[in-house]
């Protein structure tokens, strides 16, 4: 996932899907040049005419643009020390649940039995940039009863600011207390009411949203109490509903100069215990005075007076967390700089600017993974990525003196070559070892070759265990690791044809490349295996040796593919490639559980049905089984939302529902059971993803169903009535897969260049006084400037004058009055 695939010049309302009227339109592309009118829809043009002859770059429109703020979270979860004890056997089985504002969107994986557990899990969740926090919950699971909560972290969005580089290192858990457990908003209308004697206050408990589910059918029992000057009124209690509506009026006496403020408590009713809180508004009246009325969403807060935050005892969470927030222009304001790019990798090791060297030499360890993958996809995206590669391949070259140390160094060119086979290849590798890797952890064999680490265990039916030997251990483990590298070995080598072309071709060129350098070296792509062969590493790792036959075979069978998978010739490539472009791979596919109501009336009854769904570009399908015809279930375009469905619907936090118009208009729902919340979330990403450019995508829906004559979750009577909760259609987790985002690409490349203006003006300064010194011209053919640093600084200013422009233009997505009053 890596990006919202919304190009700013085809999904300008898909930025904006927020429902918000004031959010600003697109420029047209009719203030632009033909030029880039006509292409603005494909890559650059740039294999004609003269490569020599460089034309002035062109200047962006003098108006202000239209912005796109992109918000994501780059978070790695490392490891955990310290942990309580929460099973007999003295020991743990932790997990991690990551959650956004209370969503859970990640769940790592549980490391059993351990105190200690490491994870080392990375993900990237794209969110609007109106969320306010990410926590992250450590849980111990276990089998027979609920899931003990150990401790959490909690990150907000203003901590997470100040620190541009990431929030990098070990925090301590503190203890989860239900008064800070709190979620959802409240609407309120606030009023002050001009009297004979004296004004009064008057406070309207509208409705609420997305409240903490506090009892155990999935849901609450809210009523709101409201206090002022010593007076509290009360709401009526509505049963089983997380998003209750009250249309509930209060009045207080206000007096002149009074500055008690105005406290709006949510509470969850509950018959035979103590009420759980909900979250609460405090409103500054001093301020409502001066604005005689407001109405709005208010976000419920935590009552914090009554916190137990007990540090030390609860172990610590080792994390990586970055927020990084982007404002994305038109594609237009890009165009300059994607073109000037483009002109010197096409121009390669001959082009007199060699802007891609000064790139790499201006940029620092830290960030040259981060650049080099940005740059592979932005050259992914304009169809140059093999010639961006070639060059880097022929920079490498040139300072590498040996043939075993290539793509050693932490170099662009190793770094970009890592970044484009996880982009390219990702699909290819989970289709070719998936399968086999997916059996792996089926089987759950215990396998260990170091008879230091051996485990014995029991063997044999009930009655008649015995121990099990260290040499019969060693020898099934021996046995199942031969017939692991066989299977993948066999599967890789098998793999020829359907490797990607564009991934073959260009290790063609770096095999050409290298052996140009390098004549006399040979299969250096299998050196890291065949080193397991040396008398080296028999003798550091002994125990390695019973799988030495099948390396030895596995080597020369490396070697084999390696030489027919670069064997292939330019024809051949663009057959592969337009054969690929014409199978239209699946976004995502795999069993999912389909709701089927059986009946009408209040006897009917419901249940799933598994079936195997595949989701396109075009439709979401499904079949019996994986291998099974499809038949077209909901065509794309007619699919207005793909959201969570609250738990206390089917009694799993599983579900989610699939909001589509048929073939007449009318608006229908399909729901999906997903067997984990990690499934759940990558289908609704997925989903989500491919529809971002609809016209008809929804703002608000309903989490519950319409059962009887009222929806679960409002209680609402009409089934066409407006939804209840705000979509989440922003809500995504990238994956290497998705499709390329041009224009953020180009902001990311941007924002890099912007950190390094003044180092790339300094090496221009040098670059102009040799050029001077020796006496040559810095035009080219025609007169036309040849100086590609210069043209870079001034794209870059062009480009920091748009931003300026666009930010002092942009409307404030939330209103100001609202926050001033919410203390």
């Amino acid at each position: 996932m890596q990006c919202l695939p919304a190009l700013a010049r085809g999904a300008g309302r898909g930025e904006w899907s927020s429902g918000d009227p004031s959010a600003p339109a697109l420029p047209s592309l009719a203030s632009a040049p033909a030029c880039l009118q006509r292409h603005s829809h494909c890559p650059l043009p740039l294999s004609g005419g003269d490569p020599g002859v460089r034309t002035a770059p062109y200047r962006p429109p003098r108006r202000r643009p239209a912005m796109a703020k992109r918000s994501s979270l780059s978070i790695r979860i490392v490891e955990g020390k310290n942990l309580p004890a929460k099973d007999i056997t003295g020991s743990s089985d932790p997990y991690c649940i990551v959650k956004v504002d209370n969503e859970p969107i990640i769940r790592t994986a549980t490391v059993w039995k351990t105190l200690c557990p490491f994870w080392g899990e990375e993900y990237q969740v794209h969110l609007p940039p109106t969320f306010h926090m990410v926590a992250f919950y450590v849980m111990d699971e276990d089998a027979l009863s609920r899931d003990d909560v150990i401790g959490k972290v909690c990150l907000t969005r203003d901590e997470l600011t100040s620190h541009p580089k990431g929030f990098i290192g070990w925090t301590h858990l503190v203890e989860v207390d239900p008064n800070e457990e709190v979620q959802g908003e409240i609407h309120l209308r606030l009023e002050v009411v001009p009297g004979l004697h004296a004004s009064r206050l008057r406070c309207s408990v509208l409705e609420a949203r997305d409240l903490a589910p506090k009892d155990r059918n999935g849901a609450s029992d809210p009523f709101v109490r409201v206090h002022y000057n010593g007076r509290t009124q009360e709401t009526s209690v509505v049963k089983k509903s997380c998003y209750p509506r009250w249309n509930e009026t209060f009045e207080f006496e206000l007096e002149k100069g009074a500055t008690e403020a105005l406290l709006v408590e949510a509470w969850d009713w509950d018959l035979v215990s103590r009420n759980d809180f909900l979250g609460k508004v405090v409103v500054n009246v001093q301020t409502l005075c001066s604005a005689q009325q407001e109405e709005g969403w208010f976000r419920l807060q935590p009552d914090q007076s009554k916190s137990r935050q007990g540090k030390g005892n609860l172990g610590s969470l080792q994390l990586e967390v970055r927020l990084r927030d982007e404002t994305v222009l038109p594609s237009v304001y890009y165009q300059p700089l994607v073109q000037l790019l483009c002109q010197e990798v096409k121009l390669g090791t001959q082009g007199p600017g060699q802007l891609i060297p000064v790139i790499e030499e201006t940029t620092s360890a830290e960030c040259r993974q981060e650049v080099a993958t940005t740059l592979l996809k932005l050259f992914l995206g304009q169809g140059l990525a093999k010639d961006l590669l070639d060059l880097l391949f022929q920079l490498e070259l040139g300072r590498t003196s040996e043939a075993n140390t290539l793509f050693r160094s932490n170099s662009l060119a190793s770094k970009s070559m890592e970044s484009f086979l996880k982009v390219a290849g990702m699909r290819y590798l989970h289709g070719i070892l998936g399968p086999i890797i997916d059996r792996v952890f089926e089987e759950k064999k215990y396998v260990e070759l170091d008879p230091s680490k051996v485990e014995v265990k029991d063997v044999g039916c009930s009655g008649l265990h015995r121990p099990q030997t260290e040499a019969e251990v060693l020898e099934q483990s021996a046995q199942t690791l031969r017939a692991h590298l066989v299977a993948l070995l066999s599967a890789i080598c098998r793999s020829v044809r359907t490797c990607p072309a564009v991934v073959r071709a260009t290790f063609r060129q770096l095999f050409r490349r290298v052996r140009e350098r390098f004549p006399s070296a040979q299969h250096q792509a299998v050196q890291n295996i065949g080193n397991m062969d040396t008398p080296v590493s028999r003798a550091k790792e002994s125990w390695m040796e019973p799988l030495q036959p099948t390396v030895r075979q596995g080597v020369v069978q490396l070697k084999d593919f390696i030489t027919k998978l670069v064997d292939i010739e330019e024809k051949e490539e663009l057959d592969l490639q337009r054969a690929l472009n014409l199978q239209a791979p699946p976004v995502k596919e795999g069993p999912l559980f389909i709701h089927r109501t059986k009946g009408k009336g209040p006897l009917a009854s419901s249940s799933f049905k598994k079936l195997y769904f595949s989701l396109t570009t075009e439709a979401l399908s499904f079949a019996k089984t994986s291998s099974s015809k499809k038949s077209v279930f909901i065509k794309l375009a007619s699919i207005r939302a793909a959201e969570k469905v609250e738990e206390k619907s089917f009694g799993s936090s599983h579900v989610m529902q699939v909001i589509y118009s048929d073939d007449v208009g009318r608006a229908q729902t399909v729901y999906l059971q997903c067997k984990c919340v990690n499934e759940l979330n990558q289908w609704l990403s997925a989903l989500r993803k491919v529809i971002t450019n609809n016209a008809s995508l929804l703002g608000s829906y309903h989490p519950g169903v319409f059962r009887g004559d009222k929806w679960s979750c409002c209680h609402q009577k009409e089934k066409t009535d407006l939804g209840c909760d705000k979509t989440h259609s922003r809500v995504t987790l990238q994956e290497w897969n998705d499709p390329l985002d041009h224009d953020l690409e180009a902001q990311l490349i941007y924002r890099h260049l912007l950190g390094v203006e003044a180092a790339l003006r300094e090496k221009h300064q040098l670059l102009s006084r040799a050029t001077e010194e020796a006496g040559t011209s810095s035009t080219g053919r025609g007169g036309a400037p040849e100086d590609s640093l210069a043209q870079l600084l001034r794209v870059l200013r062009d480009l920091r004058e748009a931003h300026s422009s666009s930010l002092a233009s942009s409307p404030s997505r939330e209103p100001r009055h609202l926050l001033e009053l919410q203390t």
